[in-house]
């Protein structure tokens, strides 16, 4: 495991490095995704705002929900605890983050219909979708070269693997879960970048209008439903080899918030499908 890159006297934890890469390939894919739905161009900036905003309020959301659920650790140590560049809660991150893009999508909008343009607020979450997907897919790469402790049980598969130099190391044969996430993310990545090829595109017209376009009879924010199913789905099934503590019901607070996100997928996708399709002039 590799935890910190030593280059002379700069330390850069691997965790870190990831984080930043997976913010790097979430811009480019979302700003791709921007541009060919009509959103935004490549030079507009939205992209940075989108990918930007969110990621910091993800950050400091999974710090402080880690607080929340270890208030012993914090009262020992507060100081230490809250600037550690480590212990960080996935579903905190999810939901600062989220209610920090829902919140900059919602100012774009508006400030779109004032511009006389016309694209929905589901169709930027959809845009969104496929590269929050890969970002966190990325990110889970940081997780594997530090070790820390988002492996899984003890395993006798062959490729199990153990942990001994890992931040929170351990010598047995477990399973590599964070490898397990990054290739299911980047399939569901791929899967809703495919469904967005035949969701709505904007399509500027001579006469100054717009034409929203909705292809393959798919409507805004079903790709953002599938994206609430698929990776809820793969966060409460992975959580069965993971040693993260149970709360209720005997299921840990990220499996319970996958499980949650998967049934809140579902009952957007199928609200969406009982709306016609059809072309719209703007």
């Amino acid at each position: 495991m590799i935890p910190f890159l030593h280059l002379g006297p700069l330390t850069i934890p691997t965790f870190g490095l990831s984080v930043a890469c997976a913010m790097l390939l979430a811009y480019f894919v979302l700003r791709a995704d921007l541009a060919r739905r009509g959103i935004a161009d490549a030079k507009s900036g939205e992209a940075e705002t989108l990918v930007a905003a969110p990621c910091l309020a993800g950050f400091v959301g999974a710090k402080l929900y880690h607080l929340l659920e270890t208030p012993k650790e914090f009262f020992a140590d507060p100081l230490g605890l809250l600037f550690s560049p480590y212990g960080f809660a996935w579903f905190g991150g999810l939901l600062a983050g989220f209610a920090t893009f829902a919140f900059v999508a919602s100012r774009l909008v508006k400030r779109a219909a004032a511009e006389g343009k016309s694209f929905s607020f589901l169709g930027i979450l959809d845009a969104g979708s496929p590269a929050a997907a890969l970002g966190y897919g990325i990110g889970r790469i940081g997780c594997f070269l530090s070790g820390d402790g988002d492996y899984g049980i003890p395993t006798s598969l062959p490729w199990g693997m153990a942990f001994p130099n890992g931040l929170v190391p351990t010598t047995a044969r477990v399973h590599p879960t964070p490898i397990y996430e990054l290739i299911v993310a980047c399939a569901i990545a791929w899967i809703l970048w495919r469904m967005g090829s035949g969701s709505t595109v904007i399509q500027p017209q001579k006469n100054g209008k717009n034409v929203v376009e909705k292809f393959a009879g798919l409507q805004p924010g079903e790709v953002f439903a599938m994206y609430l199913i698929l990776t809820g789905v793969a966060r409460f099934l992975v959580e069965f080899i993971r040693i993260n503590p149970r709360s209720f019901f005997g299921l840990s607070n990220a499996q319970a918030a996958g499980g949650l996100s998967a049934l809140a997928g579902i009952a957007l996708y199928l609200v969406l499908r009982k709306k016609p399709t059809h072309q719209v002039s703007a």
